[in-house]
């Protein structure tokens, strides 16, 4: 006997409700309906999904692997959808983009305004979060793409692919008033008694820069002010003698309107890999890989311009 579709999404309800009646009265259906749907799925499965009980029903060992496949299930279908969707209405579609790298925040809008150019009937929808929401929303199918600073210790995701896009420069900031912007060098040891405003301490960004005061035996820097908002947080360095760390090129962006300045900290290498991220084996409109090329050269054109 052939499974319907649709059976299995009954069962689904069934097991997420906990009873017959209630799954039924979500679904508008009648008992006896569903109860003839769910005995179609377990013939067609040869083996029983769920087992009565004086509290509703619950889910056998088999009735357990399907409704884990439920859910991937649902993902492929969704993709289904939007391929078939883009194919047959002849338009870009609706592109997630997720975005965790600091730099990504200048670039990522910029290429949005190129595609959106290109393909007017586009909708796009950013979010910003860390690396592990990200990565959860790609699993989860509410996001496309992500954009992520790469750390060299991260082990590959082998249900993701991953894109280098461009290289991000990682550098200190301080006002331009700051006593030690007119300093032609400085060490890592000549801010160990300075204070930080800094995003979120689990961040890349951070660890990065407390495992360059680390390799030094120099202690943690000082954070004074914790806070992922970007503009949050080159605005409190701009007025106080508060340092931050981040992009070459997102205060670079700053500093016409802000006053923000490079601080020139002999060793500390900053660079780091910044990659985009989508679904192996899932469906991808040809608007996101347009955007992805977009987004490579909006930050190569940018780099070149500021050399």
């Amino acid at each position: 006997m052939q499974t319907q579709l649709r059976d299995v999404e009954y069962f689904a309800a069934i097991a997420e409700h906990g009873q017959v009646q209630r799954a039924a009265a979500a679904l508008g259906l009648s008992q006896p309906a569903l109860s003839k749907s769910l005995l179609r799925l377990e013939l067609a499965m040869n083996a029983k999904l769920l087992k009565r009980t004086p509290k509703g029903v619950e889910l056998t060992s088999v009735g357990s692997a399907l409704l884990a496949r439920v859910s991937s299930l649902r993902l492929s279908l969704d993709d289904v959808t939007r391929e078939i969707a883009d194919l047959s209405e002849g338009r870009a579609g609706h592109l997630r983009i997720g975005i965790a790298a600091s730099s990504a925040l200048h670039y990522v809008p910029m290429a949005c305004t190129v595609l959106l150019r290109e393909a007017p009937r586009m909708t796009l929808k950013l979010m910003t979060a860390d690396n592990n929401a990200l990565v959860a929303g790609l699993r989860n199918g509410t996001l496309d793409v992500h954009v992520v600073m790469r750390s060299p210790q991260a082990l590959p995701q082998e249900d993701l692919i991953e894109e280098p896009l461009y290289d991000e420069e990682y550098v200190i900031h301080a006002s331009a008033n700051h006593r030690l912007a007119k300093r032609r060098q400085l060490t890592l040891a000549d801010l160990t008694q300075e204070r930080w405003a800094l995003p979120s301490l689990d961040s890349g960004i951070v660890r990065l820069l407390t495992d360059a005061f680390g390799d030094l035996g120099l202690p943690p820097p000082k954070v004074a002010v914790e806070t992922s908002y970007l503009p949050a947080r080159y605005h409190v360095v701009a007025t106080s003698d508060l340092l931050t760390f981040g992009s070459r090129a997102v205060a670079e962006h700053a500093a016409g309107h802000l006053g923000i300045v490079d601080l020139r900290v002999k060793g500390l290498s900053g660079s780091r890999r910044i990659v985009v991220r989508y679904r192996k084996d899932a469906y991808l409109a040809p608007a996101a890989f347009r955007f992805i090329e977009i987004l490579k050269k909006v930050a190569r054109d940018s780099t070149k311009a500021n050399r």
